[in-house]
């Protein structure tokens, strides 16, 4: 598996691109503007993704959907339906900060805590049925993977937005935790629409018992570890435990390549 990071946007938010010989993957596309998009396409190179993966709707996050969905339509965006009240305010946010010619209404398919998704290596897909970006009603898909695929679990971790997700790929020890967890921090929840008792909750009860060496990839800043947040993490004090501090070398079974 390769991930490759692209920082994305004026927030600085971290894009992923997913590449194994049989699956290609986007979580998070943030890419905003010709040239932004222009580096994608460049490391693409021809080929097209499987799937689009959302952790959750905020503009930051999501302001390349729609450029792309034009690229490729037939790509399906995977998104949790309790997304769709905070995409329905991303125009209006974009006005007030500047960001010009903003489109939000991209179509999803719902998604629900416990799903796995699979991708690759001759998949029978399913999923529920494509929603407009306004919609927000319908079952999440369950799938079959064979050999050469990669298997994606929805994790359920509301509090920064309500249908915040994170995608846990078990079998690679990797997980994609949106704005929920971050190195040495975690989500803001004072940007409507967030609860930090349900993030407090969704973190300890769902990421905090993942093995320690799942290596965390957030959306923003750098790439860390369950078992370093675990220990170290500030934000979840007095929850801290007194495991051993992991070294770096945690995080180097996977390349993550940053662009800019």
């Amino acid at each position: 598996m390769d991930i490759r990071l692209f920082t994305c946007n004026l927030f600085s938010e971290n894009s992923y691109l997913i590449t194994t010989p049989d699956v290609c993957l986007l979580v998070d596309p943030g890419f905003y503007g010709k040239g932004e998009i222009e580096q994608l396409l460049d490391r693409l190179d021809g080929r097209v993704p499987d799937a689009i993966l959302l952790t959750h709707s905020h503009f930051d996050h999501t302001l390349g959907v729609v450029p792309l969905q034009k690229l490729w339509p037939d790509v399906p965006v995977y998104m949790s339906p309790e997304e769709a009240v905070v995409q329905e305010h991303n125009e209006t946010y974009c006005k007030i900060i500047g960001i010009k010619d903003a489109d939000f209404s991209f179509r999803w398919r719902p998604v629900a805590d416990g799903d796995v998704l699979s991708f690759g290596g001759g998949t029978e897909q399913g999923g529920g049925t494509e929603q407009g970006g306004d919609v927000g009603a319908g079952q999440g898909g369950d799938s079959k993977t064979r050999q050469n695929g990669l298997q994606f679990k929805v994790i359920a971790t509301p509090g920064h937005t309500p249908g915040s997700i994170c995608w846990y790929c078990e079998s690679h020890g990797v997980i994609f935790t949106g704005d929920t967890l971050f190195a040495d921090s975690i989500g803001r929840t004072d940007l409507g629409h967030g609860d930090y008792d349900a993030e407090i909750k969704s973190i300890m009860e769902k990421l905090m018992v993942l093995p320690g060496s799942t290596k965390v990839y957030p959306g923003h800043g750098g790439a860390t570890t369950i078992g370093r947040e675990r220990t170290c993490n500030p934000f979840l004090e007095p929850f801290n435990e007194p495991l051993d501090i992991p070294d770096d070398s945690e995080l180097t079974g996977i390349e993550i390549h940053p662009d800019f």
